[in-house]
């Protein structure tokens, strides 16, 4: 694979891209650069989330702007503000050492006077959603009769959000001669009507992203009753508290009732959908970025946008009806070279499901097993301990508040105060039962109504840590100490 430099780009963007620790370009940067810098030709690039599209036609972008003309030159459509405000920072990042050039972010949900203040200075791009690009073409804010270059990102989510008559709105504002980049995960029907009436000859790439989205992502299920699902949920967060993701929801209304759980339990989760105001998502996503939140409750279109490179997890609380989707929300975790996990919380009649995804994805799933109490208090009461033990308390506490508590605790032996404080500790878990939310009686599905797993008492287990590492302990009693266990 050839570097960037190898690819046209010049060493003023090289620099910066070493600068940021980008070191070989991704698939679709290789095969786009390349042609983008120096053909003049429509141009189709079809790749998966998390695979570099920004930079892909970013890169190309900055540097066929000529910073001497102060008119707009270049317009990238985006179908939310996130994704908008995304692509505004990374171009400004990647033209750091280039001659000036001005790059702003339009978008619904804020102040749209401040917005027609920066327009009336000299814009060189201009990164937009639909709905507030109209606003301002109408408001004669932004003249977009002498664009030279349009970019259509992530085109298919943007269709899929209902602005197929606002593209169609501002194509008309458009000159002829432009050229067009259309950048989209999957090509549906509606984005080859796009292709047909408004390219001419496009040039298409497309790249084999799957293997590459999944390379570091770990797939799994866990079969589960509906009911369970939350409790289920719960029970991961428990045993692996340094877990940070998103759990996908299928509609607004499951978001809210799920975060409203969480929060009542006092997990450190939030809800992301579109009855939330601009202002509330803002407060919700500088809170999740800051790792005030574990995780965060989302549909599949809020989630559009989410710029987080060290997710753990992704959770699939309901499966997604469209392949794509499953990519999609995969591709949230296992990015800038980590690794990641995804979950699929699935019912028995499911399991047909995730064999067509393994099959059309060309990825492998194994199966999980729902952590009991006894797992979560046992990992619980470890890591609790390890932090007690590595607590420095040398000169940080009054050694008269030493003595009042040596006095009140004097009378109960190592082992009886040892046992108080981990109930105090314990009883701050959500686990309510030692129930098995593992659906494994399934008489609809294998017709005899015996447990599926055959019982792993006395077996070695396989409990899975962050990263990728494995150890094994053997069960210990009657209870399954399955964590994470996956059966092929």
């Amino acid at each position: 694979m050839p570097n960037f430099k190898k690819l046209g780009l010049s060493s003023e963007v090289t620099k910066v891209l070493k600068e940021l620790g980008f070191e070989k370009p991704s698939e679709i940067q290789e095969q786009a650069i390349p042609n983008l810098i120096t053909k003049n030709t429509d141009f189709i690039g079809l790749a998966q989330t998390g695979t570099g599209k920004t930079a892909a036609f970013g890169l190309p972008l900055l540097e066929r702007i000529d910073s001497s003309n102060p008119s707009t030159q270049a317009l990238v459509l985006a179908p939310t503000r996130e994704l908008g405000q995304q692509i505004a920072a990374h171009l400004y990042q990647y033209s750091k050492y280039l001659d000036k050039i001005n790059v702003l972010a339009v978008y619904g949900g804020a102040a749209i006077h401040n917005q027609i203040k920066s327009l009336k200075k000299p814009q060189h791009i201009i990164i937009a959603t639909p709905g507030r690009l109209i606003d301002l073409i109408k408001r004669k804010a932004i003249k977009l009769d002498k664009l030279q270059f349009l970019v259509l990102d992530e085109a298919d989510e943007m269709l899929n959000m209902g602005f197929k008559e606002e593209i169609d709105e501002i194509l008309a504002y458009t000159p002829d001669d432009k050229l067009t980049w259309l950048f989209s995960a999957t090509m549906p029907p509606e984005i080859k009507k796009i292709v047909k009436k408004y390219m001419d000859q496009p040039l298409e790439v497309r790249v084999n992203s799957k293997n590459e989205v999944n390379a570091n992502i770990e797939h799994l299920y866990a079969v589960v009753r509906q009911k369970d699902k939350t409790d289920a949920l719960m029970r991961f967060l428990d045993i692996q508290p340094d877990l940070r993701g998103v759990v996908f929801c299928r509609t607004k209304r499951d978001t809210r009732d799920l975060a409203d759980v969480l929060l009542k339990k006092k997990y450190r989760a939030d809800a992301l959908h579109g009855d939330l105001t601009q202002g509330q998502r803002d407060r919700v996503m500088r809170r999740f970025k800051a790792h005030e939140l574990q995780v965060l409750i989302a549909t599949d279109v809020a989630a559009r946008g989410i710029d987080v490179n060290d997710l753990t997890h992704v959770f699939h609380f309901t499966l997604p009806d469209q392949l794509a989707y499953y990519t999609h929300r995969s591709g949230r975790t296992a990015r800038a070279g980590k690794s990641g996990t995804s979950i699929a919380f699935i019912s028995g009649r499911e399991e047909r499901k995730i064999r067509q995804i393994e099959k059309q994805l060309s990825i492998s799933f194994q199966q999980a097993i729902i952590p009991n109490a006894e797992n979560i208090a046992d990992i619980t009461v470890e890591k609790w301990c390890k932090r007690i033990l590595e607590t420095s308390s040398k000169n940080k506490i009054d050694p008269a508040i030493i003595d009042k508590a040596n006095i009140l605790f004097g009378n109960l032996s190592k082992e009886e105060l040892t046992a108080k404080i981990l109930i105090h500790e314990l009883a701050k878990l959500n686990v309510d039962s030692d129930k098995d939310l593992n659906d494994t009686f399934r008489k609809d599905v294998f017709g005899s109504g015996e447990r599926r797993d055959g019982g792993y008492k006395g077996r070695k287990k396989v409990f899975h840590k962050k990263g990728g590492h494995r150890d094994r302990f053997k069960s210990r009693g009657k209870k399954d100490n399955a964590r994470y266990k996956k059966r092929k």
